[in-house]
């Protein structure tokens, strides 16, 4: 990944962060990667919940809206992820696992729009 889509993608997850700690959310790790299986954005605790949070970042009229970015095989696969990082840090949450997506979009002028998408997996 080139310099420009690496920052653009921190700068997109720090403002996710942001969200999800302003809804009550406590963010415990962010890019949680567990070898070639893959990463976890954001991980978070909503209550009891354990939450695994993908941010996707975008550009104003680049590409496919952010919030369509998560395939059924990318929600199998941060499912697989959560259940992972749950196992290595203590077992399984008590009030389970959920999988959240945050969008960002970034206009060419004006402020971004953060858009959280809870349960999508």
């Amino acid at each position: 990944m080139d310099k420009a889509r690496s920052g653009l993608g921190r700068y997109g997850e720090d403002l996710a962060a942001r969200r999800l700690t302003e809804a009550g959310m406590s963010i415990l790790e962010r890019n949680w990667r567990c070898g070639r299986s893959g990463e976890i954005d954001i991980v978070a605790w909503d209550g009891g919940t354990l939450v695994v949070c993908e941010v996707k970042t975008r550009r104003g009229g680049e590409f496919q809206h952010p919030m369509a970015a998560v395939t059924p095989e990318k929600a199998r696969r941060l499912l697989d992820l959560a259940e992972r990082w749950a196992h290595t840090h203590g077992g399984a949450p008590p009030d389970g696992v959920r999988v959240d997506l945050v969008g960002v979009l970034l206009p060419r002028r004006g402020a971004p729009t953060v858009e959280h998408a809870r349960g999508v997996a």
